[in-house]
């Protein structure tokens, strides 16, 4: 039978042969920075491309992965880097509690910790560049407010929302809040569910809407969430009554606010490019013995339908995401 500590050996070499480094003779022309997002899509796609831009430009090593939103993948991650010497570890950590040891042991070791869209209590991180969760809810409220006040005519607009509590708790609650924070006089929440992926939120939408006729509007705190909230409208036959405000940019969400259907009116967008890019440089920066602003902020993107050339626009620009 292998042993606890045989099984953690064997996990590490088989990181070390999945994770893609480069020869250790390549950190010598630049620093190896290790780049962690928690999931593939277009978000964190832009992340690492805005990471590889601000890696190459400096003559740095990116060592890119992806902790799959598993904490035990992301602490097995980080003990790959410190076994193999990395300057510095640049991530997105799952949990504010849970991903504080294995940063910790990547402190201790010298390794510069820098957190993006995320972050850890404490200070293990040095720095983290982020957009304010709170503020992408209020974007999304703050498109909202002249939308519901023509839908309500005067009275209170039922709505549901969907959340990712179970996934991000301080993330997701941040921005439910802050959606609600601009619209709170303007609507009566009828319920609140979890569903943070397309498919299971179509399935809780459409239950949603179902047990509550009522429901004028959803609101949903993620991309995932989003786009499901408008499928099960629109699998409800309901395009026209019930209307979708949402959260994240990508080409779907884009085309969904281009749409003549009418059910997505406005999502709130960040900027991965730039929060990746920028995440790099601060970790460069303080490899270089430089002053850095220990929090960073990357200014979010209100989208919504009645402004279909700004809309377009960031689709253009998600071209380089490709």
């Amino acid at each position: 039978m292998i042993n606890a500590k045989r099984r953690h050996m064997l996990t590490l070499a088989a990181l070390l042969v999945s994770v893609s480094f480069s020869p250790s003779t390549v950190f010598a022309e630049g620093k190896a920075i290790a780049g962690i997002v928690f999931q593939q899509d277009q978000y964190f796609r832009g992340i690492q491309i805005g990471m590889k831009k601000a890696a190459d430009a400096a003559g740095d090593e990116l060592l890119a992965s992806n902790s799959e939103s598993k904490i035990e993948k992301e602490a097995q991650l980080i003990d790959t880097y410190i076994a193999r010497g990395v300057n510095s570890i640049v991530v997105a950590p799952l949990s504010a509690d849970a991903s504080v040891p294995a940063l910790k042991k990547a402190r201790d070791a010298g390794i510069t910790v820098v957190t993006y869209g995320t972050s850890v209590k404490g200070d293990i991180a040095q720095a983290t560049v982020t957009s304010s969760d709170r503020d992408i809810g209020i974007g999304t409220g703050q498109a909202a407010t002249e939308f519901l006040k023509k839908l309500g005519n005067g009275k209170k607009v039922k709505i549901g929302t969907l959340a990712f509590k179970a996934l991000l708790p301080e993330q997701s609650n941040a921005r439910v809040e802050g959606f609600l924070s601009v619209v709170s006089d303007q609507v009566d929440i009828v319920t609140q569910q979890d569903a943070w992926l397309a498919e299971k939120a179509l399935a809780v939408a459409s239950d949603m809407l179902t047990a509550n006729p009522d429901i004028q509007v959803i609101y949903s705190a993620n991309e995932g969430g989003t786009i499901g909230a408008v499928q099960a409208v629109k699998k409800a036959g309901l395009e026209g009554k019930v209307f979708v405000f949402g959260t994240d940019g990508s080409e779907q969400l884009a085309n969904m606010l281009l749409d003549k259907d009418n059910v997505l009116q406005a999502t709130t967008a960040q900027q991965p490019l730039e929060v990746g890019k920028q995440a790099i440089e601060v970790a460069q920066n303080l490899l270089a013995g430089k002053t850095v602003e220990t929090k960073i902020n990357v200014p979010v993107l209100p989208l919504t339908r009645a402004n279909t050339e700004g809309v377009a626009a960031f689709k253009e620009g998600l071209k380089a995401l490709k």
